[in-house]
């Protein structure tokens, strides 16, 4: 099911955003367009920006990229709306599943576990594509590829004093924040922690201020961002971080031929070296954080089992419910479930 009939744009206090919703597509239909991302420029979103572009250069394309970092024109939410309203040509960015809730199949938990295994379902030629892409060309848009970002764990700020790795007898009374969406508030509840839905952008200051206790959904580099709040990181890896790299469908429809197999190319490329930097890059960030004296916790192996069977026996039936066994039956067998 898809509301994008029903879609209020998100920034109307913006003057630069504002102006750009009221330009119509046709005007990116020239030489030049837009690709956005909302991270910052340690994240491997605008790594892959700018191999993209310089990819397009090499392809000798006519189109030229005017690029946005850092989220200027929007949060990563407001970035995926504005793709479905032809706003934004591309980007790189989550799957924001007020627009669909199939999307929160992208945080859907312990699908994988291992680098490996992550690029068989979600790398090049992977099959998780295919499912995005059906469901996303209901809203309007094309995933070129999926980009990496590395598992992603729980972390605690300063002077919480607590490491919860037995669940759910070590979450109780812990405020953690989700990313927000069903199936995240699903799954920390599950865990026993109090699940508290709230913005990226408000993150920080929520953990400076004391409104949550600690952070789910944090890969290393985003650990490393906000290290001066936090004191530990516990590495239940309990799901793989990838992200959209989407165009509007009807942008990429209406490209002539020729530059849209030099923008196919190009985006080839890059998602390739993306896959094969993004483990480096993910290694090197958890070690950055341990150096930087933040404890680095693993789960021992029978928490780590428990984890999953509280994940696999509770929030894998209610995914069921939102995309359809077809589907669910195809993530068992990647996750190896009878």
């Amino acid at each position: 099911m898809t509301i994008k009939n029903s879609l209020k744009t998100l920034f109307t206090g913006c003057t630069l955003a504002a102006s750009i919703a009221l330009t119509p597509l046709s005007s990116y239909a020239g030489e030049d367009f837009i690709l956005a991302q909302a991270m910052t420029t340690d994240h491997i979103f605008h790594a892959s920006s700018e191999q993209f572009m310089e990819n397009l250069k090499a392809q000798q394309s006519r189109y030229n990229v005017e690029y946005h970092p850092g989220g200027d024109l929007g949060d990563w939410t407001s970035q995926f709306e504005q793709a479905m309203q032809g706003v934004i040509p591309m980007t790189m960015t989550y799957g924001a599943s007020e627009f669909d809730g199939r999307l929160d199949l992208t945080w859907l938990g312990y699908v994988v576990d291992s680098w490996d295994s992550a690029r068989k379902a979600y790398g090049p030629n992977g099959p998780m594509l295919d499912v995005y892409n059906k469901i996303l060309a209901e809203n309007d848009l094309v995933a070129l590829g999926l980009i990496p970002a590395g598992f992603g764990s729980i972390t605690i700020r300063k002077g919480v004093g607590k490491v919860p790795t037995n669940f759910p007898e070590d979450a109780a009374g812990i405020k953690m924040r989700v990313v927000p969406t069903p199936l995240a508030i699903e799954r920390f509840k599950n865990w026993g922690f109090s699940a508290v839905p709230m913005p990226f952008a408000e993150l920080y200051t929520g953990l400076q201020l004391g409104t949550v206790d600690g952070r789910a959904f944090g890969p290393a580099v985003e650990i490393w961002q906000m290290r001066d709040v936090l004191e530990s990181y516990i590495l239940t890896r309990d799901y793989f971080e990838h992200a959209f790299w989407l165009v509007n469908k009807q942008w990429w429809d209406d490209l002539p031929a020729d530059e849209r197999k030099k923008m196919r190319a190009a985006a080839d490329q890059t998602l390739e070296w993306a896959w094969n930097e993004a483990e480096k890059i993910d290694s090197d960030y958890l070690n950055k954080v341990r150096d930087y004296g933040i404890e680095i916790v693993e789960l021992k192996p029978q928490e780590l089992e428990k984890a999953k069977k509280t994940l696999y026996a509770h929030e894998w039936p209610y995914m069921e419910k939102v995309v359809g066994p077809e589907i669910m039956e195809m993530m068992r067998k990647i996750a190896g479930i009878n």
